[in-house]
């Protein structure tokens, strides 16, 4: 495998590119919430960050979806994308490229990287036969059919039958290689749970897999034999890549390669785990390409502890959540109540007693009492106090000392819900802090310096937690900065970058004294079940 000079100030992460066939649904709004929350931590880190999104619209399902709709399969993909656009803006998505495998530049990028897989020899004609899944995109073993010859995925979908000529892909050829991968770089697949199904497949022995697909009209023709059109799957993968061109860069594979390759991290759902774990780093392989930093699959959502779906009426729109309840609402959700990597559950009561308890009352109402208690006791200023003259056994602060590098290495594991509880439990101490030290009486008993050492303790609680969130509910971490008296924004780049001292800005005492305080006001307004 060729190495890379790849700088490592520079992350790069993807979402999958999403198949237009439908409207977004919330399975896509999840993986992209928590690729925009672990990007927005690289960033501030510091770090030169590309999150790459995009649209998947090949393949015979948009083709057959388009045709139902009286559509063709260009206009229908055109009528679908802006909406994945439209609620990646609402989610507070802050994207750097998005790819459509539509594109003119795409198509060039496929041509040359397939010419290389072709020189390799990984590339021959053979008799294709097999069940396959439209909705799939793949052909299926006979044994992962469900009774009635219906997709395990797709269960209310009939696989077809197929018997016709391809053109295929030595995977086989490849098995070595990837157990080595495998052993060399344990953390390539995780959580622990897929990395361990995707080694009992690949030792279960690899079958080739076909890489083209005839009587099919909507796709890329085959470079050698323009009679067959790629295969979906292959040519939605190098979109990887493709969105890796500068917008005025020629689109030829090593400009696309010079500065983000390899990727640092493939974010995607357990049900398309085959295609980046195995798959793709073999067909970089007979591409002599570097493959990905990692792969990490994430669980499926239910709704009310059932399957989400149309057939069963059980469907959880993102536009209409987002729409009700706020972006921050939906993405503290969906990544502090979620174990990521697990299976996870949305209930609309649960998601509203959560946000009330831990945002509106937790974070919200400790901010709020306490700038009143500034406003009263200090004029309205952060208090006269320097975070490094506290004693070390102030609660608050022996909780926050290593809390960032905590927090951090949660980040990195992608365990944005011990990242979130890790930060609440300071902000819980905070709560029960205020109550125990009483500044009120404090000031009652003329105790002024005791009741400015209580106020700044929380006040900076509280920004430090809202720094450590931010990834998450940068919004919110927003308008606590702000209260704080700070003019930052979370969501500009350009501030973000002014923020990048990480180790500063989460360290204990970044709060500067007698900074002038914003009106206080909630910062998060209890929700209702409509």
């Amino acid at each position: 495998m060729k190495s890379t000079d790849k700088t490592k100030n520079t992350f790069a992460i993807t979402t999958p590119l999403y198949y237009v066939n439908d409207l977004p649904h919330v399975g896509s709004a999840y993986t992209t919430m928590a690729a925009d929350a672990l990007a927005r931590f690289e960033r501030l880190r510091g770090k030169s960050v590309l999150l790459v999104t995009g649209t998947d619209e090949h393949g015979q399902k948009i083709q057959r979806t388009a045709e139902s709709l009286g559509r063709s399969p260009q206009a229908h993909c055109d009528s679908v994308v802006p909406a994945f656009e439209a609620l990646w803006e609402q989610l507070s998505i802050q994207y750097d490229r998005f790819i459509r495998t539509t594109s003119r530049r795409h198509e060039y990028i496929v041509k040359e990287f397939f010419q290389r897989v072709w020189n390799s020899g990984d590339i021959y004609l053979n008799q294709q036969q097999g069940w396959y899944c439209v909705s799939c995109e793949e052909f299926k073993d006979e044994r992962d059919l469900l009774p009635g010859n219906r997709c395990s995925v797709h269960t209310s979908k009939e696989v077809e039958w197929r018997d016709e000529e391809n053109y295929f892909f030595r995977l086989s050829r490849y098995q070595d290689q990837l157990l080595a991968l495998y052993a060399e770089r344990p953390d390539f697949i995780a959580p622990e749970s897929r990395r361990n199904e995707v080694l009992s497949f690949v030792n279960s022995g690899l079958q080739d897999f076909s890489i083209s697909r005839v009587n099919l009209e909507w796709g890329l023709p085959m470079p050698v034999d323009p009679s067959h059109t790629i295969y979906v799957w292959f040519d939605a993968l190098l979109g990887y890549v493709t969105a890796l061109l500068d917008p005025d860069s020629d689109p030829i594979l090593e400009k696309a390669l010079s500065k983000w390759w390899p990727i640092d991290l493939h974010l995607i759902g357990k049900d398309i785990l085959r295609f980046h774990a195995v798959y793709w780093p073999a067909m970089l392989m007979s591409a002599n390409l570097p493959v990905p930093g990692r792969v990490f699959a994430h669980g499926f959502l239910t709704k009310d502890g059932k399957k989400m779906g149309k057939t069963e009426g059980n469907t959880l729109n993102p536009v209409e959540l987002v729409n009700k309840y706020g972006p921050d609402a939906v993405r503290y959700y969906f990544l502090k109540e979620i174990e990521f990597g697990e299976d996870g559950d949305f209930n609309e009561t649960r998601f509203i007693n959560i946000l009330n308890a831990e945002l509106a009352n937790d974070l919200g109402n400790l901010l709020n009492r306490t700038l009143n208690m500034a406003r009263k006791y200090c004029g309205g200023c952060v208090p006269n106090v320097l975070g490094e003259n506290i004693e070390g056994d102030n609660l608050l602060k022996a909780m926050s000392l290593d809390l960032g590098e905590q927090v951090a290495g949660f980040y990195e594991e992608l365990a944005f819900s011990k990242a979130s509880e890790a930060v609440l439990a300071l902000v819980r101490a905070g709560n029960k802090f205020i109550d125990v030290q009483a500044p009120w009486s404090l000031y009652k008993q003329g105790q002024i310096e005791g009741v400015e050492q209580v106020l700044y303790s929380v006040l900076e609680s509280v920004r430090l937690a809202s720094y450590l969130l931010s990834p998450i509910i940068p919004n919110i971490s927003n308008a606590i900065y702000q209260q704080l008296g700070f003019s930052i924004d979370f969501n500009d780049r350009v501030t973000v970058n002014s923020l990048a001292n990480f180790a500063a800005h989460a360290a204990w005492g970044a709060l500067p004294a007698n900074q002038t305080l914003g009106e206080p006001q909630p910062v998060f307004k209890r929700l209702e079940l409509l």
